[in-house]
């Protein structure tokens, strides 16, 4: 399909585009930037209200991007993401300065961003769409440019990132060498042949070293701590959800159009780096005291649950993924949405600040032990649901080694998300109560709040949804 007829398909992402250059417009004008905020969330609405499900997967922009209902899922998860990312900003006090417009419109040209890496079908849109999100992210992480960590946290991120997407750039020379072309269909055709063998397992492990610092799987997670904890809590809690689903995303689609002639030999590959990435996660985050920190590692050993489904390559497999995705883009957002009212009420990031928090604001003791609940994977919160699914569909092709290694990681979760939950409830107050957030971030904390319990109580009403 030509250019000219696909922007027909493409209003959504148009409307993100305009609206971004729409947003920093409005900067230079505004004084009150908190309504270039309001001004962005109307666009995110208004693009979700021309988004239309494909009758049919749709090649655009001659081949370049492919918008079927994998793409189109995602489409949802992007927008979804810099909604509530974007709510959760209107009460963050180190933003109401005076560039704090510019925050918002760059996060509306993040979702258009996400999107591209979504529908992205071959080689070249997939590298510009990743680094058009990775640039995008430096650049959101070190936004407070009078905080000394928010600097540091950008400069690290940005050296970590050049680095993994050279590595990543290089495994794609490899396949363009080999097949002369740029599309994943066609490099997956001359991959069939077993001459390719060689070439195709040193591309796929190049490609796990430049997507794998996306998704921050060890052992390329060493950036996450930092950068979580130097970033905006608003910009950490995005960067542990929308980019690293998009990471995911790019997997899925690679291993299933280029590679999948190669899945038993990079089915164990995978099988490793799932135990490895939960284990590092689960294990570290036991000894943290700083709760972004905290967070940071259990954003890792999420994603190690997340590679299991991508592992044993399946259709229940991709379907236990895109579930899993969206339950934890639920949890771990109101999770950080708590956080960032606990931050922005104690000026303190560290787990002490947590002490009595169920005299101090019950409400919010109550939606992040929820929240914390669900992360652990315990029902009927929409947690359980996701491990469910991956468990189900690693233990559907035999991987018992791997179901077992994560039920063990799972009870060691438990044990530090409960540590949590005992402090806001068993220690005293050390504290005034808090005053009341703002509604943007009540209005955050209480979607994501319906969410994980709407789709652990009734999930067959989401799940047909989501996989059709």
């Amino acid at each position: 399909m030509g250019a000219i007829e696909s922007l027909r398909y493409f209003v959504p992402e148009l409307i993100l585009l305009g609206g971004a250059f729409a947003a920093f417009t409005l900067d230079f004008f505004l004084k009150q930037k908190k309504i270039v905020g309001e001004f962005a969330i109307f666009v995110i609405a208004l693009a979700i209200s021309f988004v239309e499900a494909p009758v049919k997967p749709l090649p655009l922009f001659s081949g370049m991007f492919y918008m079927d209902p994998f793409a189109h899922f995602f489409r949802y998860l992007a927008l979804g993401a810099v909604a509530v990312t974007l709510l959760v900003s209107l009460g963050y006090g180190p933003l109401k300065k005076r560039y704090a417009g510019e925050f918002y419109g760059l996060f509306l040209l993040m979702a258009f961003a996400l999107i591209l890496v979504a529908a992205a079908n071959n080689l070249l849109m997939i590298f510009l769409a990743v680094e058009f999100v990775s640039l995008l992210s430096y650049l959101l992480v070190g936004f407070l440019k009078d905080d000394p960590r928010s600097k540091e946290a950008a400069i690290k991120y940005l050296l970590f990132g050049t680095v993994c997407s050279g590595i990543m750039l290089y495994g794609m020379s490899l396949l363009y060498g080999a097949a002369g072309s740029i599309d994943l269909l066609t490099i997956g055709d001359v991959l069939f042949h077993p001459s390719m063998k060689p070439l195709a397992a040193a591309a796929v492990l190049f490609f796990f070293a430049g997507l794998g610092f996306k998704i921050s799987m060890a052992p390329f997670h060493m950036w996450a701590p930092d950068v979580y904890e130097g970033a905006p809590t608003p910009v950490t809690a995005f960067l542990t959800v929308a980019p690293k689903a998009l990471g995911f995303a790019v997997l899925m689609r690679v291993l299933g159009l280029t590679f999948w002639n190669y899945a038993p030999v990079w089915s164990p590959i995978l099988v490793i780096l799932s135990i490895l990435t939960m284990t590092v996660g689960n294990i570290t985050a036991v000894s943290q005291t700083n709760i972004k920190r905290f967070l940071a590692y259990s954003s890792i050993a999420q994603a190690g649950y997340i590679l299991m489904g991508l592992a044993v390559f399946s259709q229940l497999g991709d379907e236990s993924v895109l579930i899993y995705l969206l339950v934890y883009l639920l949890t771990n957002l109101g999770a950080f949405a708590a956080v960032t009212l606990v931050g922005e009420a104690t000026q303190s990031d560290s787990l002490d600040a947590y002490a009595g928090l169920s005299e101090r604001s019950p409400v919010t003791a109550a939606m992040l032990a929820v929240f914390l609940l669900s992360l652990a994977g315990i029902p009927p919160l929409a947690g359980f649901i996701g491990k469910y699914y991956v468990f189900a569909a690693a233990i559907q092709v035999n991987f018992i080694t791997l179901v077992v290694v994560a039920a063990v990681n799972s009870i060691v979760a438990a044990y530090y998300y409960f540590r949590i939950i005992r402090l806001m409830y068993l220690v005293p107050a050390s504290g005034p109560a808090f005053t009341a957030p703002s509604k943007a971030l009540t209005a955050a904390l209480w979607l994501m709040f319906a969410g994980v319990l709407a789709l652990g109580i009734f999930p067959g009403f989401f799940l047909t949804r989501i996989l059709g």
